[in-house]
């Protein structure tokens, strides 16, 4: 039990890195090349924006359920890709079908999967919102 919740704790802290990583580039790319989107009009700057960042916030996320199918692979869970990402990605977003299960030895991974995938949506969410604030903050000055 103390490994799983070692390796767990790990991925979260992990993927919570790379996830603010992906956040900060975001927030240097706006700092540095929003200017160049006040030519454009309201709706189409605040359109593209948000198309922008949140396919952005897509590519961190995929790049983490990659990182736990990966994980799952190596320990031997899964043997094949596509039911490794699948359920990453299941329990990520807390749908949780139950056709595909971890064994009883790393169980507790499945809870550690739901707890940082609502950790990281809720984070870009976050995010999502204050850049809608600020851009909108920035079409009122």
């Amino acid at each position: 039990m103390i490994e799983q919740i070692l390796v767990g704790s790990f991925m979260m802290i992990v993927t919570v890195v790379i996830e603010a990583m992906v956040i900060s580039f975001a927030v240097k790319g706006l700092t540095r090349f929003g200017g160049r989107l006040n030519h454009l009009g309201p709706t189409l700057r605040l359109t593209l924006s948000l198309s922008l960042l949140t396919l952005w916030l897509v590519v961190g996320i995929s790049l983490i359920m990659w990182m736990w199918a990966g994980l799952f692979l190596v320990l031997g869970e899964f043997t094949n890709l596509v039911d490794a990402l699948y359920f990453a990605m299941v329990s990520a977003t807390t749908l949780g079908y139950g056709d595909v299960l971890l064994s009883d030895q790393w169980k507790l991974l499945s809870g550690f999967v739901a707890a940082n995938g609502l950790i990281l949506f809720s984070l870009n969410t976050a995010f999502l919102f204050e850049a809608l604030r600020r851009i909108d903050a920035g079409r009122a000055r």
